[in-house]
């Protein structure tokens, strides 16, 4: 019983976090996000059209987890993907609902966590999550999810912070520097002080866990920023320089 109460804790925690979060920020920004040209990826948003990460998304039926305001979910949509986008939060759902109406962009949007899906299994041809659901969710409960909800040969394209960056950013939050502040280990699960519970498992864990969850691996891509970028206007954990010497966010690729 002590994980259940901890899980649902962790939900209530979260829930209240992005709602501050989506209260001070997130309507300015899903309105840049909104009106950006094409899928763009990632902190310094670099676009889908270099990295390549999902092929041709024409007819394709695409789960997002976690997905925030859902502007990954309208670049999805006008690519030619029906989308549906999942996520925790009231507050950011609420957000994308008004980006939509201003947009003229409709999709479904539920309210669920990410490890919790009330959708039919076999029901997509792609999963996505950017951000959303890697960092935030118990590994091995959303992969399974995603695993549920994909057909087979469905594929699962997910972007989170790599493991360096973890390590580098200071206890009491902040941006990363140049040395190594905690252990490896203990950023698989850490919980940041007035923040969320963040998951960052290292690359031999997620290989672990995507196999066990019927994955096969096709790709990991350790991003590094194309142009000399400033540190993001958003989620400002790294800045141009450091993510130019270090790879701040991974992307991994996977089928059934």
């Amino acid at each position: 019983m002590g994980g259940v109460h901890r899980e649902r804790a962790d939900l209530v925690r979260h829930r209240d976090l992005w709602a501050l979060v989506n209260a001070q920020f997130t309507d300015a920004d899903a309105e840049v996000q909104w009106t950006a040209t094409g899928i763009r990826w990632g902190l310094f948003r670099q676009p889908e059209a270099e990295l390549g990460l999902l092929g041709d998304v024409e007819g394709l039926d695409v789960v997002e987890l976690g997905c925030g305001t859902a502007f990954l979910s309208a670049g999805l949509a006008r690519a030619g993907a029906r989308p549906v986008g999942v996520d925790l939060s009231r507050a950011q759902l609420d957000t994308a609902r008004r980006c939509q109406h201003r947009h003229g962009v409709f999709f479904p949007l539920v309210e669920a966590d990410a490890g919790r899906v009330a959708l039919r299994s076999g029901s997509f041809d792609l999963a996505v999550s950017e951000y959303g659901a890697a960092p935030w969710c118990e590994p091995g409960a959303w992969l399974a999810e995603a695993a549920r909800l994909l057909r087979p040969r469905g594929r699962l394209v997910f972007l989170t912070h790599s493991v360096t960056v973890a390590l580098c950013v200071p206890e009491e939050g902040g941006v990363a520097g140049d040395r190594l502040l905690r252990g490896q280990r203990e950023v698989a699960s850490i919980a940041w002080p007035g923040g969320g519970i963040e998951h960052h498992p290292s690359h031999s864990d997620w290989v672990r866990l995507l196999r066990a969850n019927t994955f096969e691996i096709d790709a990991l891509h350790e991003l590094f920023p194309t142009t000399n970028s400033t540190t993001p206007d958003f989620y400002d954990i790294v800045t141009g320089d450091w993510a130019a010497r270090w790879p701040a966010e991974d992307v991994w690729v996977a089928h059934r």
